[in-house]
């Protein structure tokens, strides 16, 4: 039986994909520091530090807020703003991680994860919290989603050409 020499040729992964990743990276970076301080809030401060981190537009501005003094439900409000605190630097790390597959791999399946995954996530908080007015909309809250549309722009003009067989490579 005969052997065959298969070279198998890297794509070249360009420079528009490389800065996308580059954004999405940052995105990363911003959303990890989001559950990182989450996290320190949750063990230095009270409930009321917690909320404070996340409200105060102008639907729920912080003064109007009544911050719970049973502490049962004070505890049930920490650890649901610790979750969701987690759950976006989750977020970040899988952003990071899907950046680098981007970066060095010029991998579709990691683009059309940041697109969608990433994209709910992004979106969800964007429509629910700030534009709805719980969040202030400010740079802090419409960076994440503003770094986020230019990696999506940018990343597929430097990938390889897209193989729908290859998606899961």
């Amino acid at each position: 039986m005969e052997s065959k020499n298969l070279i198998q040729i890297k794509p070249e992964v360009g420079k528009m994909a490389k800065a996308g990743a580059v954004f999405l990276i940052l995105w990363g970076i911003l959303h990890i520091w989001v559950g990182a301080e989450g996290a320190h809030q949750y063990f230095v401060s009270d409930v009321g530090s917690l909320w404070k981190m996340l409200i105060g537009g102008k639907n729920a501005p912080f003064e109007a807020i009544q911050i719970t003094t049973d502490t049962i439900t004070a505890n049930a409000q920490k650890h649901l703003i610790l979750n969701f605190c987690l759950d976006v630097g989750g977020y970040g790390v899988l952003g990071i991680i899907l950046a680098l597959l981007i970066y060095k791999k010029g991998s579709w399946s990691a683009y059309f994860i940041a697109l969608i995954v990433i994209g709910i996530c992004d979106l969800s908080f964007a429509f629910s919290m700030v534009t709805s007015g719980i969040i202030e909309l400010n740079w802090g809250t419409v960076s994440g989603p503003i770094i986020w549309v230019v990696a999506i722009i940018l990343i597929p003009f430097g990938l390889p050409k897209f193989h729908p067989k290859t998606i899961l490579n």
